[in-house]
């Protein structure tokens, strides 16, 4: 069984399957709203119901407090339809962004490396391409784990039925203690995507600041990647955090692009180095990279940051005290069972990033 919901004010109509989320079947059927972190505690796919039935699913109380649910507001991530509905949602459109559907594809994984004490580097093989954006991500459903979790796409689009993921270990983690322990070559995984609006603004001609923090590199390399590959010719500049020289992984592939590419710049910070590191680059967070470097003179620029939130609120306020702001500013939080736990995922700076 089946529901039609319309979608306004652009009048369009998608069909739900019973047991099916409006936000899964929105983004299967060519149609995205808003949304971030897909599992009801950000409140980012927030649409108003203005006619139908529905349940409103596991919504955090968080990000859908009572007084919204009594005023028939609900979660479009969470919510699934009882009857024909018609909702209003704030939908954005962005001429950069291509709007692939999303839908599910079966991985074999053909290697797992250590990219750092911390974090694993998987690569997947499709049963057939994905179409991509740079930046965007993919859910995987784990043996014997409930629900799935997402992942950010490491390598370009250019590399047809491979996905690469960066999979950092989460104290706790059901689904990245797997990863670390038990996964192996050969396994196979249900995945599903492209999901996400984090990709780069193509049509904007400002220079690029990309700041990633840990397993966070994974979208930043992916978007540098795709822009040098195609001719790109604004200047981009990464800043990637660590803590120590250990956990500074894929250092080597972006000093090879430095060589490769005369307008791609390379700025690597550790905020505690070791003795045996040796390290003489810049030391403190990525953050005061980022405003050391720029004399906290940023306008002008783009900018794209990926990583836990400690880190983007960091940046963020850099940013806009070097006199950036909220159109000029894109970010991907990387977020863990705790982080998601605390129903505060996004800053409040921020209401349309």
């Amino acid at each position: 069984m089946s529901y039609q919901v319309t979608i306004e004010p652009i009048g369009t109509i998608i069909e739900v399957e019973d047991d099916q989320t409006i936000l899964d079947a929105a983004l299967r059927q060519g149609v995205w709203l808003p949304f971030a972190c897909g599992h009801g505690t950000c409140g980012t796919c927030k649409v108003q119901v203005t006619d139908g039935f529905y349940d409103v699913g596991e919504a955090s109380p968080f990000a859908l407090m009572d007084i919204e649910r009594e005023e028939n507001k609900v979660l479009a991530c969470c919510c699934k339809p009882e009857s024909d509905m018609v909702i209003e949602a704030d939908v954005d459109e962005d001429e950069d962004f291509l709007g692939y559907l999303v839908q599910d594809y079966q991985a074999n994984v053909i290697q797992i490396e250590d990219l750092s004490p911390t974090i694993k580097g998987i690569k997947l093989k499709i049963d057939r391409p994905m179409e991509f954006q740079a930046g965007q991500y993919i859910n995987i459903q784990f043996p014997e784990i409930e629900g799935t979790r997402a992942f950010s796409i490491a390598n370009a689009p250019s590399e047809q039925g491979i996905i690469e993921l960066h999979i950092r270990k989460v104290e706790g983690g059901a689904a990245t203690t797997y990863v670390h322990e038990q996964l192996k070559i050969g396994d196979a995984l249900n995945i599903s995507g492209p999901y996400g609006q984090f990709f780069v603004r193509k049509s904007d001609s400002q220079d690029v600041i990309f700041i990633a923090g840990g397993s966070g590199l994974s979208s930043p390399q992916s978007m540098i990647i795709d822009l040098l590959e195609n001719g790109d010719t604004r200047i981009i500049y990464l800043f990637q955090g660590a803590r120590d020289l250990s956990e500074l992984y894929n250092r080597e592939l972006f000093e090879n692009l430095l060589k490769e590419y005369p307008n791609f710049r390379y700025v690597p910070a550790l905020n505690a180095p070791k003795p045996e590191d040796h390290w003489n680059g810049f030391t403190g967070f990525v953050h005061e990279a980022v405003a050391d470097y720029f004399e906290n003179k940023c306008g002008g620029h783009k900018a794209y940051l990926c990583g836990p939130p400690p880190m983007i609120d960091a940046a963020i306020s850099t940013l806009m005290q070097s006199r950036l702001f909220e159109r000029d500013i894109h970010t991907e939080r990387f977020l863990s069972a705790a982080d998601g736990a605390s129903g505060n995922s996004r800053s409040a700076l921020f209401k349309h990033i």
